[in-house]
């Protein structure tokens, strides 16, 4: 190889990577992805952790989504209707699932688990509390 060829395909591959650099910025800036402080989440509202931490997967109207896995879609699910079902799934995680609970506190836990129960063709009443939660864990 020559030195031009040389500097030419170094050239490219600092235009490549700049350009990918550029692009991961872009798109992580225009997802408007909210960063925590240390092991824990930081949100607060139960539309806000699923938003941020259950919408990736199980997609913006809960509709889920098969590709390189199967995310079951949480819109009109009956196994939601015992609040205990979608405590133990988030705290301990199952099958593809990992337990995200451990990064939540338990008012966030009951939080997302509330939202998702009443949102998505979902009108669960009976609301799930932190004390639910601490005796799950």
């Amino acid at each position: 190889m020559t030195q031009q060829s040389k500097r030419l395909t170094g050239q490219i591959t600092a235009a490549v990577i700049f350009a990918t650099f550029q692009a991961s910025a872009a798109l992580a800036d225009s997802a408007g992805a909210t960063f925590s402080d240390g092991d824990n989440f930081s949100e607060k509202t139960g539309q806000e952790l699923y938003a941020n931490v259950c919408q990736a997967c199980h997609m913006d109207q809960g509709q889920g989504a098969v590709g390189a896995g199967k995310y079951p879609a949480l819109a009109k699910n009956e196994n939601l209707e015992s609040g205990g079902y979608p405590v133990y799934v988030i705290l301990h995680g199952q099958k593809g699932m990992p337990p995200v609970g451990s990064m939540m506190s338990d008012d966030q836990v009951a939080a997302v688990v509330n939202y998702v129960r009443t949102n998505f063709g979902n009108d669960y009443k009976d609301p799930v509390t932190a004390e639910d939660v601490a005796g799950a864990r």
